[in-house]
C-alpha cells in the first residue's frame, strides 16, 4: 500500500522476498484479507465469579485446588482446577503443596479393614464374590498338605496372621494373575479370596511386601524339598531326567547394588537378579527355584540342584540338559564323577570350527529326526574329543543342516543314546524356556521391582507352587491337560459367583460361564479345608 519494494519491506519485518510476493498476490485475488476485526472475548466468567467468595472461603480454611474442586462439585456448582486456580491466584494466595493424604481435607479412600483369622460367625450367610474361581485350587493345595509344606519350610506367622495365610495371600495373587503385590487392595476386601487364605481379608500391600525380609534361603529351600516331595507323590514330578536354565529378572528402579547379568529381553546386560531354574522333562513341571546366586557361585549352581535332588530322593538325577552357559568344563567333570549324565552345547571356538572345516566328508552321516518342518535330515559327526577343563575325553556331535549358518555342537557323557536320541532330547530343553514364557506371563515372574535377591527369591518360589497348583488343576479339567495358566486363569479362576455358608463349611456356586460345562464334568471333590478348622468346603456349578 505504500509502494515500497518487496525485498525492503522482507527484509524489515523478517519474511523472505517470495513470500511477501505470495502474500500481496493472495490479498490481490482476494483469498486473504488482513485487515480482520478483533473479536473480543468475555471480561468476566459467570461461572467462576458465582463461586469466588466460595473458592476464597475453602481457601482460607487451608484446602488445596483439588479439595476445593471436589467440594463445588459436591454443591452443584462444579468449576474446573483452571477457573478455581485463577481465582486463588487473583486473591493473592500462595501455592499449597499436596499434604499427606492423613493431613488433607477432601475426600479420602476408603479405610480397608484389619486382616485376621477368619471369623466364621461374622462370615455371611451368603455374599457374592469375583472370586470364586480361585476356590477351584484348593482341593490341590489341599492333596499337595500345604499346611505341612510351610511347618517344613519354617516360615514365620504373626499373632494376627498365620505363616500359611500369608503364603496363601501371596499364592492367590499369583493364581488371579495379579500384576504386583501393591494392587492387592484390588481384592483385600473380597470374601473368596479372603477365604481362599483362611482370613476375614487379605492382609494389605505393606504386610506382603515386607513379608519375604524375614525370610531366608534355607527356609525356601526346605519348602522346595518339601514342595517336591509332595509333587513326586500326587505324580506331577517323575524325578530322572531335567532341563536347566538361568533367567535375568531385570530390576527397575536406581541405584539397585546388584550385579550386571545379560537381559535377552532387552538384548544388553544390565542390573538384574539371576534365578536358577530346573524343570522335570517328562511333565514339563519346574520342581526347583533360586534367587540367591552370584557370579562367583552360579556355575555351581547345578551342583546345588544335584544336591537338592539327592537330599529328597536319595539319588543324583539321572539327566540334566542345559546350556553352554549354565556352567564350566570344571563342573562337567564333578557331574560325571557323581555318575550324572549330562548333554549340553559347547562355544563355537575359532579352532573348534577350523576342526570341523578339516572333517573328512566320509566322517558325516545323515540322521533322521521326528519331527515337523524342513530341517529333519541333519548331518551328524559322532567323535570322541578331549577338553582344556575337563578330565578324560567325552562324546562330542557336531551337527549341521538345522536351520542354522553354524554348525551345533553337542556334548555328553552318555555313551550309549544314539545321535538321533541325543539330538532330539537336546531340542527338547527349549520347552523350559516355554515354561518360563509362562511363568512370567501368567505369575508376572518379571514384575518385579525389588533390589533385594531375598524378595525375588519368595516369589520364584511361589511361581513354582503356583505352576505345580494349575499342572494339578488342568488334570481335573477334561481336555485341559496342556493348557497353559494363563488359560486357566482366564477360563477358571477369575470365575465370580456366589458363596453360601453352611454349618460344616461353605458352597461355591460358580456363576454360568462359556466354560461352565468343563467344569460340570470336571472332578471337583468334596474336601476338608485344614485351614479352616476342617469345615468344608464343595462346589456348585450353575
Amino acid at each position: 500500500m505504500e509502494g515500497r519494494p518487496a525485498a525492503e519491506v522482507a527484509a524489515a519485518f523478517g519474511y523472505a522476498t517470495d513470500t511477501v510476493h505470495d502474500m500481496v498476490r493472495e490479498f490481490r485475488a482476494g483469498r486473504r484479507d488482513f485487515f480482520v476485526p478483533v473479536r473480543r472475548g468475555p471480561k468476566v466468567a459467570p461461572g467462576k465469579e458465582v463461586a469466588r467468595a466460595r473458592i476464597v472461603e475453602l481457601r482460607q480454611a487451608g484446602h488445596s485446588i483439588d479439595e476445593i474442586a471436589a467440594a463445588l462439585a459436591a454443591e452443584g456448582r462444579a468449576l474446573n482446577r483452571t477457573g478455581i486456580s485463577e481465582v486463588v491466584a487473583e486473591e493473592g494466595y500462595p501455592r499449597l503443596w499436596r499434604r499427606p493424604e492423613a493431613l488433607r481435607g477432601g475426600p479420602r479412600r476408603e479405610s480397608l479393614p484389619r486382616a485376621g483369622v477368619l471369623d466364621w460367625e461374622a462370615f455371611p450367610e451368603r455374599v457374592e464374590t469375583k472370586a470364586a474361581g480361585l476356590l477351584l485350587a484348593v482341593p490341590d493345595l489341599v492333596a499337595l498338605d500345604l499346611p505341612k509344606l510351610v511347618a517344613a519350610a519354617g516360615y514365620p506367622g504373626t499373632s494376627v496372621i498365620p505363616a500359611l495365610s500369608s503364603i496363601l495371600s501371596l499364592l492367590s495373587l499369583k493364581l488371579v494373575g495379579m500384576r504386583r503385590v501393591s494392587h492387592v487392595e484390588d481384592l483385600a476386601t473380597d470374601w473368596g479370596a479372603g477365604a481362599f487364605a483362611g482370613l476375614s481379608s487379605l492382609p494389605k500391600t505393606a504386610s506382603l511386601t515386607s513379608y519375604s525380609y524375614r525370610l531366608s534361603h534355607r527356609q525356601q529351600q526346605g519348602f522346595l524339598s518339601a514342595l517336591d516331595a509332595a509333587m513326586v507323590s500326587a505324580g506331577l514330578v517323575e524325578g530322572a531326567d531335567f532341563d536347566l536354565d538361568f533367567h535375568a529378572i531385570m530390576h527397575w528402579g536406581e541405584d539397585a547394588a546388584l550385579e550386571k547379568n545379560y537381559v535377552p529381553k532387552r538384548s544388553q546386560r544390565t542390573r538384574s537378579v539371576l534365578s536358577f531354574f530346573a524343570q522335570d522333562a517328562p511333565t514339563h513341571n519346574l520342581v526347583y527355584a533360586n534367587a540367591d546366586l552370584s557370579k562367583a557361585t552360579q556355575g555351581r549352581e547345578v551342583l546345588a540342584f544335584c544336591d537338592h535332588w539327592r537330599s529328597l530322593t536319595g539319588a543324583n538325577p539321572e539327566l540334566v540338559v542345559f546350556d553352554q552357559k549354565l556352567t564350566t568344563q570344571v563342573v562337567l567333570g564333578e557331574l560325571d564323577a557323581r555318575g550324572v549324565g549330562f548333554t549340553t552345547l559347547r562355544m563355537r571356538s575359532p579352532s573348534l570350527l577350523r576342526h570341523i572345516e578339516a572333517l573328512d566328508a566320509k566322517a558325516w552321516r545323515t540322521v533322521a529326526l521326528e519331527r515337523d518342518g524342513a530341517y529333519r535330515k541333519p548331518r551328524v559327526v559322532d567323535e570322541v574329543v578331549t577338553l582344556s577343563d575337563y578330565p578324560g575325553e567325552i562324546r562330542q556331535l557336531v551337527v549341521v543342516g538345522l536351520g542354522r549358518e553354524t554348525p551345533t555342537i553337542l556334548i555328553t557323557n552318555d555313551a550309549a543314546s544314539s545321535p538321533k536320541q541325543l539330538i532330539e532330547r537336546y531340542a527338547r530343553r527349549t520347552t523350559i524356556e516355554q515354561r518360563l514364557a509362562e511363568a512370567i506371563r501368567s505369575f508376572h515372574l518379571d514384575a518385579l521391582s525389588s533390589a533385594v535377591p531375598l524378595n525375588v527369591d519368595l516369589d520364584v518360589v511361589l511361581s513354582v507352587l503356583a505352576g505345580a497348583t494349575c499342572s494339578a488343576l488342568r488334570r481335573r479339567l477334561p481336555g485341559y491337560a496342556t493348557a497353559t495358566p494363563d488359560t486357566l486363569q482366564r477360563r477358571f479362576l477369575h470365575t465370580g459367583g456366589v458363596i453360601v455358608k453352611h454349618e460344616d463349611g461353605l458352597v461355591v456356586r460358580l456363576a454360568r460361564r462359556t466354560y461352565s460345562p468343563v467344569l460340570r464334568a470336571a472332578d471337583l471333590p468334596e474336601v476338608a479345608v485344614p485351614w479352616w478348622g476342617g469345615r468344608r468346603l464343595r462346589f456348585e456349578i450353575e
